[in-house]
């Protein structure tokens, strides 16, 4: 079992900077694929980047140079640093984990067994 707890959401301007940062419970952290994605009201999660147990990284396109994916097992958290953020990125940002392995497409929201709270980040613009 792993619990997620994100933080670091905010109103931000457009142009700003934000880290979002997601602390996993358990003593495995390294052995999970984590991710994030975001979601707006009515709509489909969508999926923003991920990270695996070996550090690869994927990137939706909508946010590949300006978002970084990144992680630290030492603590057991994952973070997300947006850069040049844009109204557009507004939205409840989710933190998911699977464990390594776990079958499925890393972009699908159903490959993950886990997920936080959310967390809100507003830009305006």
């Amino acid at each position: 079992q792993v619990q997620l707890v994100e933080s670091g959401g905010r109103l931000m301007q457009a142009g700003g900077s934000l880290s979002l940062s997601c602390a996993a419970s358990g003593r495995a952290f390294s052995n999970y694929d984590m991710a994030w994605f975001r979601q707006a009201p009515g709509k489909e999660r969508e999926f923003v980047a991920a990270i695996t147990m070996s550090g690869s990284t994927w990137y939706a396109d909508s946010v590949k140079g300006r978002i970084t994916i990144s992680r630290d097992n030492a603590k057991n958290t994952v973070y997300l640093q947006m850069n040049s953020l844009k109204p557009e990125d507004t939205d409840v940002y989710y933190c998911a984990a699977t464990f390594r392995g776990a079958p499925g497409d890393i972009k699908n929201s159903r490959r993950y067994a886990y997920w936080g709270h959310g967390t809100q980040v507003t830009v305006s613009s």
